[in-house]
């Protein structure tokens, strides 16, 4: 048996735009979305300043040049008290990498960039059908079962 082929984990930054790219792409096999994260990409200026924002948080895991998994988050600044929260928003790994750790990697450094910001919680959602993902977030967390709702912009 061949060991894998290690990967590293990198945060992306302005610039990068070839690595998000690769990342959305990523994420619309995964999600089964492709047309939305492919279809009507946002320009160079717009993923330049999304990329050089300290709460926008995007890692990709590179094995060599290309882009096999990644996340996105978003820190949140609390109302309620002086801290904030990191929300991961999207998190997915190509399926031929899957059950190397990879997903594993990505929210342990999501974890340290917001210890290193002060946030008190990361968390992350789940879909009831997206067994994989239970059962990841299980061994990191704990549960809390919520309603999320989609409200219409007027």
């Amino acid at each position: 048996m061949t060991k894998p082929t290690p990967f590293t984990i990198r945060r992306l930054v302005a610039g990068d735009i070839d690595q998000v790219r690769g990342l959305l792409a990523v994420f619309g096999e995964a999600f089964e979305d492709v047309p939305t994260y492919t279809g009507a990409q946002p320009d160079r200026h717009y993923l330049d300043r999304l990329l050089g924002s300290e709460t926008v948080v995007v890692l990709a895991a590179l094995q060599d040049a290309d882009v096999i998994g990644g996340l996105v988050a978003y820190e949140l600044e609390k109302l309620e008290q002086r801290r904030s929260e990191m929300y991961i928003y999207d998190l997915a790994v190509a399926e031929q990498h899957r059950r190397r750790g990879v997903a594993t990697r990505l929210i342990a450094q999501v974890r340290t960039i917001a210890s290193e910001r002060g946030a008190h919680v990361v968390y992350v959602q789940a879909d009831l059908e997206d067994d994989p993902a239970i059962q990841l977030y299980t061994k990191l967390g704990n549960r809390e079962d919520v309603l999320h709702f989609n409200i219409a912009v007027t």
